[in-house]
């Protein structure tokens, strides 16, 4: 059995929506498709996205919905927020598990370590060390927050 690629289960999963007639799954599967495409076509040449690249474009998407759920939630619009909890949660299914807090602070933790940072001055550096580790398992504002707490106690 040959590994498929994500784009690929993608294209496969929106098939199967369209087939049992799930309007919210297959929209939101179209609208991924659209942005990976358009990630594609991005820049002076077409290319083939990557796995990993397929997945920091579902990581924006999810973000999105993340964002328009707090802001319609905020504007008292509670059918509009579900619409996009909805659409986040079908998003999260192609996402890797998302760190747990004290996954978090050891890496930062590490990432510290690594390049030997004394204070809130170096935040950047410690960003740079911790984010390939990362690498979409938990949001950057979630990290940054960890390493700079984690900077501000030393």
């Amino acid at each position: 059995m040959t590994e498929q690629s994500l784009k690929a289960t993608v294209q496969r999963d929106l098939t199967d929506a369209m087939r049992e007639r799930d309007q919210v799954r297959s929209g939101t599967l179209r609208m991924v498709l659209t942005a990976i495409t358009t990630e594609e076509v991005a820049g002076t040449e077409s290319r083939e996205l990557t796995d990993d690249e397929v997945l920091k474009v579902l990581a924006k998407e999810a973000k999105k919905r993340k964002e328009a759920s707090a802001a319609y939630t905020g504007a008292g619009r509670p059918e509009l927020a579900a619409t996009e909890d909805a659409e986040l949660a079908i998003l999260e299914a192609y996402l890797p598990a998302q760190l747990s807090d004290d996954e978090l602070a050891a890496i930062v933790a590490a990432a510290i370590e690594q390049t030997g940072a004394t204070g809130v001055q170096q935040m950047g550096q410690v960003m740079k060390a911790a984010s390939p580790v990362v690498a979409g398992r938990a949001d950057g504002g979630r990290v940054a927050a960890v390493v700079k707490a984690a900077l501000a106690a030393r």
